[in-house]
């Protein structure tokens, strides 16, 4: 009779067990759902204020037509985005447009104070931290889901749920790094 209790309460372990991390690779999937969504949020927030900074720098610089399409072709990119190293790509597309137009106002001393010029970049700066923030986060959380779903013995629990491990946010190219230049 004690056998069976034993039996019994170790098959009662194994089950809160198996409810527990299965709740927990639910709770770490849900958070880079969460995660990436945020950062979507923030592009998008990028994307909508960048246009009026670009018409705000239109009447100081004499090739804003590419820099507006380049924009423009990263936020068309970025709508269009069905994976995170799509989305990525034009976030670097971005990334590397805001360099120039940050870098155009080095040369235009009338632009810098301008302003509005001020203001959006003043926002624009406070989404781009905030945009760094969010990768970071977002990235924090892959991490902890990857790992989860392939360290034993929850990896035995991922693959009878089928729980995948997620790509990270990651910087495709050296270029987004390198300070643009400007020749006029």
């Amino acid at each position: 009779m004690i056998y069976v209790y034993i039996i019994l309460g170790i098959l009662i372990l194994i089950a809160l067990y198996l409810v527990y991390s299965y709740n927990r690779l639910i709770n770490m999937r849900n958070t880079v759902d969460t995660s990436y969504s945020n950062i979507d949020t923030l592009l998008q927030k990028r994307f909508d204020l960048v246009p009026n900074l670009v018409s705000t720098v239109k009447g100081y610089m004499d090739h804003e037509r590419e820099l507006l399409e380049d924009v423009t072709r990263a936020r068309s990119d970025w709508m269009n985005a069905s994976t995170v190293q799509e989305n990525a790509g034009a976030d670097d597309m971005a990334s590397k447009a805001l360099k120039s137009i940050f870098a155009v106002a080095e040369n235009y001393p009338d632009l810098k104070a301008n302003e509005n010029f001020l203001m959006l970049q003043e926002e624009l700066v406070g989404i781009e931290n905030k945009i760094a923030y969010a990768r970071q986060r977002y990235n924090r959380t892959v991490l902890d889901l990857n790992n989860s779903v392939q360290q034993f013995p929850t990896n035995i629990i991922a693959q009878a749920f089928r729980f995948q491990t997620r790509e990270f946010f990651e910087v495709e190219s050296d270029k987004v790094r390198e300070v643009p230049q400007v020749d006029f």
